[in-house]
This record gives structure tokens, sequence and C-alpha cells, in this order.
């Protein structure tokens, strides 16, 4: 059964420029709730991995709790200078830009990952949160990477 569900919810799965690659996976009670660990690439920013942190649900918990189509919006976030940074076209804006995004509910609920440039403080902003239709959740995790000092290279220079 937990296959099932499974399958239905990997069929939402709705990828952004990034794909996500299972790294981990902690069981953490009886009936098979599971804490997920993925580590993301960058498309746009080579050198930068970033490790998410989520929560999915069993078929028991799903039938104990009554909500079989989604999991809860909590993740967490790390990401870290894994080789040379190199940054292509990025976006600037204040909002960024979408690095990843996957379904976790059967229709509605997306786990987000932005990436935001600090101009001032030379610092790339990742932030991991949930976006619903409506009800938002408040629930986000943020890490940044430095750039400061860093050798970096911009394939389209450096923005002044």
């Amino acid at each position: 059964m937990r296959k099932l569900i499974g399958g239905a919810l990997a069929a939402c799965l709705v990828v952004g420029a990034a794909a996500a690659e299972e790294v981990g996976k902690v069981g953490v009670d009886w009936v098979g709730n599971d804490i997920m660990v993925e580590a993301i690439k960058d498309p746009k920013v080579e050198g930068v991995t970033c490790h998410v942190a989520y929560f999915d649900r069993s078929v028991i918990d799903r039938l104990h709790k009554g909500n079989w189509f989604e999991d809860p919006s909590d993740s967490s976030i790390s990401c870290r200078q894994t080789g040379p940074i190199a940054i292509g076209d990025i976006d600037m804006g204040e909002s960024g830009e979408e690095v990843f995004k996957q379904g976790i509910s059967l229709i509605w609920k997306k786990q987000v990952v932005n990436r935001i440039y600090d101009k001032k403080n030379e610092t790339l902003i990742y932030l991991s949160h949930s976006r619903q239709v409506q009800n938002g959740s408040a629930k986000m995790s943020v890490t940044t990477i430095p750039l400061y000092g860093q050798n970096v290279v911009w394939t389209k220079g450096k923005p002044q």
C-alpha cells in the first residue's frame, strides 16, 4: 500500500531546473515514517550542493490521521561549496529564482528551494519552504554561501 501512495506522490513530482538525488533515509518511528535527505545541485551555480531534509509519512500514519494526500510542510536545508564556484545567468531580483520544486501533496502543495543573491554582502541565500494555493505555511529554512574573498567565476560578469 505504501508503494501505491508513494507512486502516486512521485507521479506528482514537479522538478524545476534541478533534480534531487536521495542520499539518506532515517526511520523515525515504528509506523514507518521517515526523514528523507536529498542532494540538489544548483544548475546555474557550479560548485554548490544543497541538502534538503523533509518528512515522508507512512501509510499507517496516513490511515491514522486521515490526511491521505500530503506530507507536512516542514523542511530543512543546508548548502555548501562542493567545488570551484562558477555562477551563470542567475536572477538578481529580490525574489531570486526557483532552483528546485517537488510535489508534497497529491495536487497543490509544493516543496520549493529559491536562490536569492545578496549583492551588498556578496552572499548566495537558499530558502526552503512550501507553497500552497491557500493557507500558506510559514515553515521555512534558510542557508547561505558567502562569496566574499572567494575565487568566483561569473560567466556574465560580476554584478556591480
